[in-house]
């Protein structure tokens, strides 16, 4: 199956954040939160979104916004434009 987001819309991989800290100990699912970065998979129709976030891009998203789905065992989140709060640039 295949997603395609519409008008101002992408859909995101979300990046699983690791269950265990620093010191060794180990973060139960019900205390982690839920995951705020993520790939972006698919942009929408929009052309000055489609100028702005790409397909492979890391992006920093609201806590509580978009919609989450799941699919073929991966977490997926269709997001607004309003809902992107940063594209991720590493530097080397």
């Amino acid at each position: 199956m295949k997603i395609k987001p519409m008008d101002d819309r992408i859909l995101v991989e979300l990046v699983e954040e690791a269950s265990k800290t620093a010191s060794g100990l180990y973060i139960p699912d019900t205390a982690k939160e839920k995951p705020r970065m993520g790939t972006v998979i698919a942009v929408g129709t929009d052309e000055d979104l489609r100028e702005k976030v790409k397909e492979g891009d890391k992006v920093l998203v609201a806590k509580y916004g978009g919609e989450e789905i799941e699919m073929n065992g991966n977490s997926y989140k269709i997001i607004q434009r309003a809902d992107i709060l940063a594209v991720v640039e590493e530097q080397f």
